[in-house]
């Protein structure tokens, strides 16, 4: 079973899965398919996150991220108060998703996976030469984000229409980048970084005027690391460590454990989830970054006497007072179980929406602005630096729960993130609701939506009049948006049950599907 927030990804992991790949396989011919059919979400100029997991073995973490260039540093930036958000100046740390790919499927031999990388990314380039139809989203983000993204080198060439933002539906062919997947299939992966493609993109690079150079691609490498674990009453839950907020989304899960709630879309349940997630990021804000400065271990973030006094520190009846500034951020998570029992979860960004908006004329590849999370200012806790990792909203989910269920869940969203994964495991594995169910309920977000600064508490007008009216009294300072906004990203998740049955759902508010067979 494989889920996507996009058709054309679900179906080309579900296809690699019926001609008798396994989860990685198809997760990688769904990256690709994702990359160009929704762009304005993610690229091959992004990074991603793997959490892979194999019956009667520890799950094991991939980080393929990239770092800050070798000249990004505050003399690069001189003149600026911040690093611009979109452009070649956007454009400062390494592209890791692709590596990201290499590195799994080296993993996939090990379990027989023999599929060809052409069969693999045949989808994806088919889809990049013939066309995509423009999905409602990447309309909408086109049309609003066009004095922004218009004039950056590339961007209008390559995801505009005739100079002006695609409509909904119509076909948006990409054969530059076609070229450039084409090229992928025949010379390998790390051709990206140390072959023709890696020294194309580091001309142009340089010449658009970003710091990246080739010697940044040809020095890159992912990290095979050690995931996050956390204890819950109903099994085990898995996370990335930093740089990303994984620990975040444990922390949230553990300390809700301790509030008591016992029935799903009560006042308890949403209140508990809210007050949880501020004592989580209040710690990810003051802790989480490059795990080479950080001040602490995060295991300590997720002890039982951490989480314990965390959880003391909630009023039950009233809201804590939430000024706190959130980043927005554009993302896609897909999951993978299969037959084999493997599972696959998965995130794959470019940060903003259309990332920095540049384009790169050889070969197709939007790139990436992480990097725009670093400070110039010195003593910042993500002060830029060059080699250094940014900070990552990006958390690829995992649970074996004591039923024998494993779980595979995420979403995109930013820091909406942790929240969207809150609500689906609680309501899921708490409350007894199918994943469907789970995933198409009304959710909530708190803190600022794409464009927006403020940092209300946000729900979907769909949540009951009493407990709209219970949560303001509480103190929260309550924002009604539209029935499956966008602003509440796009999940999804798989499960496998005990007995070797599949379940899986998918977002209504994406345009994405479970596939499976």
């Amino acid at each position: 079973m494989m889920v996507a927030p996009h058709y054309l990804a679900s179906r080309a992991g579900r296809d690699v899965l019926q001609e008798g790949g396994n989860a990685i396989e198809a997760m990688v011919a769904a990256a690709a398919a994702i990359a160009v059919a929704y762009p304005h979400m993610n690229a091959l100029g992004g990074d991603g996150f793997w959490l892979i997991a194999e019956p009667g073995q520890a799950p094991v973490g991939l980080q393929a991220c990239g770092c800050a260039a070798q000249l990004a540093d505050r003399d690069f930036y001189a003149g600026h108060q911040r690093i611009p958000a979109r452009g070649p100046l956007a454009a400062l740390t390494t592209a890791g998703t692709v590596g990201g790919w290499r590195d799994a499927l080296t993993l996939s031999q090990q379990w027989g996976g023999r599929l060809p990388l052409a069969r693999l990314l045949a989808p994806a380039a088919e889809h990049a030469r013939h066309g995509i139809p423009v999905s409602r989203s990447q309309a909408s983000l086109t049309a609003s984000r066009f004095e922004a993204l218009a004039k950056v080198p590339g961007f209008a060439e390559h995801l505009m229409m005739a100079g002006a933002a695609p409509t909904e539906g119509a076909v948006l062919r990409q054969p530059r980048l076609a070229e450039t997947l084409e090229q992928l299939a025949r010379a390998g992966l790390d051709d990206f970084y140390r072959g023709e493609l890696g020294a194309a993109m580091g001309e142009d690079l340089e010449r658009l005027g970003s710091p990246l150079r080739h010697a940044d691609l040809q020095g890159y490498a992912p990290q095979w690391v050690t995931p996050l674990s956390r204890a819950v009453r109903q099994g085990r839950v898995w996370n990335l460590p930093p740089p990303t907020q994984g620990v975040a989304s444990l922390m949230i899960l553990g300390i809700f454990d301790r509030l008591g709630s016992s029935r799903a879309e009560s006042f308890a349940h949403l209140h508990g989830l809210i007050e949880a997630t501020k004592q989580a990021f209040l710690d990810r804000d003051r802790y989480v970054t490059d795990p080479r400065w950080m001040t602490l271990d995060p295991e300590a973030l997720l002890s039982d006497e951490h989480l314990d006094q965390l959880a003391t520190a909630i009023d039950p009846q009233r809201a804590m007072a939430w000024p706190q500034p959130i980043d927005a951020g554009d993302t896609v998570w897909m999951g993978c179980i299969d037959g084999e029992g493997r599972a696959v979860s998965f995130i794959q960004s470019t940060y903003w929406e259309f990332g920095s908006g540049l384009v790169l004329p050889s070969t197709g590849v939007l790139w990436q602005n992480r990097g725009i999370g670093f400070s110039l200012t010195p003593n910042a806790r993500q002060a830029l630096l060059p080699g250094r990792l940014p900070f990552h909203t990006l958390n690829p989910a995992l649970a074996r729960l004591d039923n024998g269920e494993t779980l595979v869940y995420g979403t995109m969203g930013g820091e909406g993130q942790p929240q969207t994964q809150a609500a689906i495991f609680t309501r899921h594995v708490h409350f007894g609701q199918p994943l469907q169910q789970a995933i198409t309920a009304p959710r909530w977000l708190l803190g600022r939506t794409w464009g927006e600064e403020s940092t209300t508490l946000k729900l979907e007008s769909r949540f009951d009049a009493a407990l709209i009216d219970d949560l303001r009294a509480a103190g929260h300072e309550v924002e009604l948006l539209a029935p499956y906004s966008d602003a509440m990203g796009h999940a999804g998740a798989v499960a496998r049950h005990a007995d070797g049955c599949l379940e899986g759902g998918a977002d209504p508010r994406s345009d994405g599907e479970v596939s499976a067979f």
